[in-house]
């Protein structure tokens, strides 16, 4: 069993208070996604907004109780895991580094980082990560989104869907090819208020907060020093950078997973009182449920911040369980309350909606049934 320390404790506890007072709006922020900019000046907005920025970008590092927090592997699934037992959506409208950050962080030599990570310590900021592409979903080597070189400036030609927040964002990373081949995808640090930059919103049932966007590139010049991983092997930028990047954050989706879970299931406990034996029960064995695979995210996240090289499958094995949990856990949650549950408890239908979501966040399970595989069959994880 992976426990928390008393850090890691104390930033739960700060957390789940935050995400709290924040699923007050969750229903207001579904409806109306703008709002988000009404709850800039509360805490858990606060937070979100700067972290994580690493410390030499930092000069008002964020401290609870005496401890500084940095957003590694076990601290992002606490996070995550708190806000969607709350409101995931509340969430992935927040401003901050988000997916970006962790891009930049591996790919970025000084200027850019202190470029991306001063904005954002600077004001609250909204950023975005560009790699999925119309038709083509999650096979990412064939990507048609082109960088060609123009004098001292990078043009940007094509189109992303599913993009969280670009139509809001200030700053995103694009991934974009740049020459045929497997290591021609190359990632770029872009601004929206570049010409030719379009961002349109996609309707979508769940997770409305965060603005799921259809984005479209035409002739956007970008400066040639915002190509990131320039400094850098063709082997570690790109592509690859991509792959280790989804890898760290997995864990912080699969976490969002379990929240969901967990939130609905608190629901059920705090609206059904009168249980019957069956239905106590029942509860009781989805909680077990959740604690397992809570220890199987925790272990992604601590090899995570070990730098395991076993990162990959365990991220993605978090992510498959986790997506197949919250979307089993609300459907079920739904029978405690009967056949007009969903009108009746509206924040329970959105803990419904909103878990469908997970399963199309970095990757749908059947790409990561294929890494937990490779993952076994390559001696990188154990079974247990």
């Amino acid at each position: 069993m992976i426990e928390l320390n008393e850090r890691q404790s104390v930033l739960r506890a700060h957390v789940r208070e935050w995400a709290q007072e924040l699923a007050k709006w969750a229903l207001d922020l579904e409806r109306t996604p703008d709002m988000v900019h009404e709850l800039l000046d509360l805490p858990g907005i606060r937070f979100l907004a700067r972290n994580p920025i690493p410390e030499e970008y930092d000069d008002e590092p964020i401290t609870l109780d005496g401890h500084p927090f940095r957003g590694g592997g076990v601290e992002r699934v606490t996070i995550c895991e708190e806000f969607g037992a709350a409101d995931a959506g509340m969430l992935l409208a927040a401003p901050g580094p988000s997916m970006s950050g962790v891009l930049v962080s591996q790919l970025g030599d000084k200027a850019q980082q202190e470029l991306f990570f001063g904005r954002i310590a600077e004001r609250p900021t909204w950023t975005f990560f560009a790699l999925t592409e119309p038709e083509r979903g999650s096979d990412a080597g064939a990507m048609q989104t082109t960088l060609t070189q123009k004098g001292d400036r990078l043009l940007l030609n094509g189109a992303k869907r599913f993009i969280g927040n670009a139509i809001r964002a200030d700053l995103g990373v694009i991934f974009a090819r740049v020459r045929p081949g497997p290591l021609g995808v190359a990632a770029v640090l872009a601004d929206t208020g570049h010409p030719g930059f379009v961002a349109t919103p996609i309707p979508t049932v769940g997770l409305c907060g965060n603005q799921v966007t259809d984005v479209r590139f035409s002739s956007v010049e970008i400066p040639a020093d915002r190509l990131l991983g320039a400094h850098l092997s063709p082997s570690r930028r790109g592509l690859l950078g991509a792959v280790r990047g989804l890898n760290q954050l997995r864990p912080g989706v699969a976490a969002l997973g379990v929240g969901i879970a967990r939130g609905a299931c608190d629901y059920v406990r705090a609206h059904r009182r009168a249980l019957t034996a069956w239905e106590h029960a029942e509860l009781d064995g989805i909680g077990l449920r959740i604690e397992g695979v809570r220890q199987l995210v925790l272990r992604a996240a601590v090899a995570s911040d070990n730098d395991d090289p076993g990162l990959g499958p365990l991220a993605s094995a978090a992510k498959s369980r986790a997506a197949g949990l919250a979307e089993e856990v609300t459907l079920k949650s739904l029978g405690f309350f009967g056949a007009g549950a969903r009108q009746e408890h509206p924040l329970l239908d959105k803990f419904v909606r909103d878990a469908r979501g997970i399963e199309y966040m970095e990757g749908t399970r059947n790409i990561h049934h294929l890494n937990v595989f490779q993952g076994i069959s390559q001696g990188k994880i154990v079974r247990q």
